[in-house]
Formats: C-alpha cells, sequence, structure tokens
C-alpha cells in the first residue's frame, strides 16, 4: 500500500513539472489576445480557463494512439504563439465570433488533408529534421532569457534580483542534476522552480492576488462568444497557422522519437496531425484556440529520462482540472517571471542539443548538407533577432515571415528539396 502510494506521488510530481514547464506559454496567448481584442475581466477569465482546458484534452487526444488519431509520444500541446496576431487582427478586422469560424474550418481541413500532409515525410530527412530541432530551440531561447531578466518591456527589466533568482533557479537545478540520483534527479526542475519561488518570497516577489481572486468552478461554453461567421480570408489565415504548426509540430514528433527510439512513419504522422485538427475543432467550438506540440516539455523529458506517456497523461489530467477549478490554477501564476526563465534555460538548451544529437548522425563532410543547417539555422536565428526584418512586406505574410522557427524550417525543407531532389523522388512512400 505504502510502495503504491509513492509511485503515485512520484507520478503526479514528474505530471505537476509537465504543467509548470508549459502553464507560462499557455496562460500568455490568452491574456495577449484578450487584452489586444477588449475583452472584460469576466470574458478574459474564461478564455484563459478554457485555454487551460483545452490544452489538457488536446494532450491526451495527442497520447492516445488509436487508429484514426493520436501520435501515441509523450508530448505536451497548448495553444500555438503563431497564432497570436492572425487571431488578433481577424477579431479587430472583422469579429470575435469569425476568429471562431476560422479556426473551426482550419480545424477541419487539418483533419481532411492529413493523409495527405504525412506523404511529405520524404522531406524530412535526418538533415531537415535535426535543423529544424535545433532552430526550434535556438529560437526559442530569447523567451527564457526576456522571463528571466523580468519580462519584455517590464519596468524592472534586467534589475539585479531578477537577474539574481533567474540564475539562482538555473544552479539549483544544475546541482540537483548533478548530485541527485532516480527520482529526485527526474524532477530537476519542478524541484528548481518550487526552490526559485520560495525564494523569491522573501523578496516580496510572489503575488497571492490572483489565487484570492480566482473562483472555485469555470464550465466550458459552447459559442461563448456567440454563433460563428465565416470569411474566406480569416478561413485562409487561420488554415495558413495550421499549417505552420504542423511544421512545427514535425520537428517536435521527430525529436521524441530519437529521444524514445521509436521510428516515426508516415502513418504516425498522419495520426498526429489528425489529433491536432481535432483538438483545433473542440478549441473552436469552445472558444479557445489553436493547438500544437510545445518544445519546453521535449527538454523536460531529454532532462528527466521520464519517457512514459503515463506522465502526460497526469499531465493532461491537471490542466484540465486546472481549467475547471480557476483556484488551483492561480497557484501557478504566484511563480515569478524570472524563476520559469531560468528554468526554461535548461529545457530550450536541451532541445538544441537533442537537435544537434540528430545532426551529428548526418554527414557534414558533404558540403550540402553544410549550407542546408548553416543557411536554415541562420535564417531562423536572424528572424528571430531582427523581428522587423520582413515588417515592410504584406501583413498577411507575416504569420509566416514573423516566426524564425517557420522560416527556419521551410529554408531547411526548400534547401534539402534543392540539394538532395534525386533522394527524394528516390524515397520510399509511406
Amino acid at each position: 500500500m505504502a510502495s503504491n502510494i509513492k509511485s503515485h506521488a512520484k507520478d503526479f510530481s514528474l505530471g505537476l513539472q509537465h504543467v509548470l514547464a508549459m502553464y507560462a506559454g499557455a496562460v500568455i496567448v490568452p491574456l495577449i489576445v484578450g487584452n489586444a481584442i477588449g475583452l472584460t475581466p469576466v470574458q478574459l477569465t474564461y478564455l484563459i480557463a478554457i485555454d487551460i482546458m483545452m490544452c489538457g484534452v488536446a494532450t491526451i487526444l495527442q497520447v492516445w494512439k488509436n487508429k484514426f488519431s493520436g501520435i501515441g509520444l509523450p508530448v505536451v500541446l497548448g495553444c500555438t504563439f503563431t497564432a497570436v496576431g492572425p487571431i488578433i487582427n481577424i477579431a479587430n478586422t472583422y469579429s470575435v465570433q469569425s476568429v471562431y469560424g476560422a479556426i473551426l474550418v482550419s480545424g477541419l481541413l487539418v483533419v481532411i488533408i492529413a493523409p495527405i500532409f504525412s506523404k511529405l515525410i520524404r522531406f524530412f530527412p535526418p538533415v531537415v529534421t535535426g535543423t529544424v530541432v535545433t532552430i526550434i530551440g535556438i529560437t526559442l531561447m530569447p523567451v527564457a532569457f526576456n522571463d528571466l531578466a523580468g519580462g519584455q518591456g517590464a519596468e524592472d527589466f534586467g534589475a539585479p534580483i531578477n537577474l539574481f533568482l533567474g540564475f539562482s533557479t538555473l544552479i539549483i537545478i544544475l546541482i540537483i542534476l548533478k548530485f541527485a540520483k532516480g527520482f529526485f534527479g527526474s524532477i530537476a526542475i519542478l524541484s528548481g522552480i518550487i526552490a526559485g519561488t520560495v525564494l523569491s518570497t522573501f523578496f516580496g516577489l510572489v503575488d497571492f492576488k490572483p489565487i484570492l481572486d480566482a473562483s472555485w468552478l469555470h464550465l466550458p461554453h459552447v459559442f461563448y462568444f456567440g454563433t460563428p461567421e465565416f470569411h474566406i480570408l480569416p478561413i485562409l489565415t487561420m488554415t495558413l497557422v495550421a499549417m505552420v504548426s504542423l511544421v512545427e509540430s514535425t520537428g517536435v514528433y521527430f525529436a521524441l522519437g530519437e529521444i524514445t527510439k521509436i521510428e516515426i512513419k508516415g502513418e504516425d504522422l498522419k495520426r498526429g496531425y489528425r489529433a491536432e485538427g481535432i483538438a483545433i475543432v473542440l478549441g473552436g467550438l469552445v472558444n479557445a484556440f489553436p493547438y500544437t506540440t510545445f518544445s519546453q516539455n521535449v527538454g523536460l523529458i531529454q532532462i528527466s529520462g521520464v519517457r512514459r506517456n503515463k506522465i502526460i497523461y497526469i499531465a493532461g489530467l491537471m490542466l484540465i482540472i486546472l481549467g475547471l477549478v480557476p483556484k488551483i490554477a492561480a497557484l501557478t501564476l504566484t511563480i515569478p517571471g524570472p524563476v520559469l526563465g531560468g528554468a526554461m534555460i535548461a529545457m530550450f538548451g536541451m532541445v538544441i542539443s537533442a537537435g544537434i544529437k540528430m545532426l551529428s548522425r548526418i554527414d557534414l563532410n558533404q558540403q550540402s548538407n553544410m549550407l542546408i543547417v548553416a543557411v536554415s539555422v541562420g535564417m531562423g536565428l536572424g528572424v528571430t533577432v531582427v523581428p522587423d526584418l520582413f515588417s515592410a512586406l504584406p501583413e498577411n505574410l507575416s504569420v509566416i515571415t514573423s516566426s524564425g522557427i517557420v522560416m527556419g524550417s521551410s529554408t531547411a525543407i526548400l534547401l534539402n528539396a534543392v540539394f538532395n531532389f534525386r533522394s527524394i523522388v528516390n524515397a520510399r512512400d509511406f
């Protein structure tokens, strides 16, 4: 009996670690969108709660592998940052109802085209997937450092106390990874976040007001913002967002396949894409967001070494409960940004390491492979550090040009098609 309780407690801790790793990224999207389109506090509260709940639903749909959908890998899903700009633009130009009409149609289209999109696996040899995974980690690193410094635009950005807390959290994680054995080593990220938050209380940086203000129960409501409206341009825009998310997810699938020693085939991709499409449709029905894979959780799996799907199921259930009970969800809002930033440096860094490990298996003596990696990583990093690079182009293209991940990944796919055309043509069709 005692051993069972201990085992369940370990699984719970590992699941909670995944929730904490992705929670900030999941919450910030509804916060940005809600404030930008002028939602009331009550509407914003609903948007945040339903988003967290749907992250859990989308995650379980993806982990649950069946004949029709589900990649069956330990992957966590959250709302895609790629959708933020387009959603705000559609809501302000058309209406909030148009946003959800477009999301519903884009999700259905993803489900329909999943078999076709999965045939494109021939365009993702190791030189592409390794490059894409590396780009994902590199382009996300600024997010970690911005949080560590206090949050982009914050008045105390770069304040010594923020740097102290962020780097202290990172050092604590490294110490635990160095000296802890077994289970305690696998929850190094969670332990670091808890320690960093406790340390922050001594400096008065932990705000418990969100817990006091949050309600105890929040149920989903179909078409909360009204009956969906359907317009061609918003539908095309959100469909493009969905396609971009599939490209990002493909890189994550291959990274997880590498970590879990599972070969990813066309059928796996098809089920994975369908699960994302279903998640997008369900999100549209209850007025949430499009969903995609979260890279920070890949880094967490690499660090912890725990690759069981059971842990992700637990994390998904936690997210559903958090969405239904905002009072509990608000607990995670007490974690200071610098603490999360310090933890994310380790997680995103491990994503980069996973990409480099994948690239180590290709022949880098071939100049074509060297060029694919060099130019693609350069493009991804360049767009990330110079976000206004393509600002003079039409705004509708910003879905593609504003994302370092998308630009770098697209470059890798295109260059591989140019340099390795014969290999692509001769590749086996799954």
